[in-house]
């Protein structure tokens, strides 16, 4: 199977620059952020190489790729993985759900 190109909706860039941007405002430092970032990173490239290695969710065609306490949503299609959510783990929910379905 090719390696697919991998694009992040607008909702789930947003989601993973305001977290790395609470890490960096919590901590007065950026290191942990940049150490998430290399997780997401090299997470997205093995989503990206064998995008069915993860978790089937019960939305059509949706798939989860667990950080512990953050969570990569994604679905995807003969030529790209489309990045839906970026979520952690600790939040409600309910809005995941809307972020999931565009709500």
């Amino acid at each position: 199977m090719a390696k697919r190109d991998v694009i992040w909706t607008r909702t789930a860039d947003i989601q993973l620059v305001g977290i790395l941007e609470y890490w960096v405002a919590k901590n007065k430092s950026n290191s942990y952020s940049i150490k998430l970032l290399k997780l997401v990173t090299d997470r997205t490239i093995q989503i990206a190489k064998n995008p069915e290695l993860y978790k089937r969710t019960t939305f059509k065609n949706i798939r989860v790729a667990s950080l512990g306490n953050y969570s990569i949503y994604y679905k995807t299609t003969e030529v790209e993985i489309i990045i839906t959510a970026f979520w952690d783990n600790r939040q409600d929910p309910k809005n995941l759900l809307k972020s999931l379905i565009g709500k």
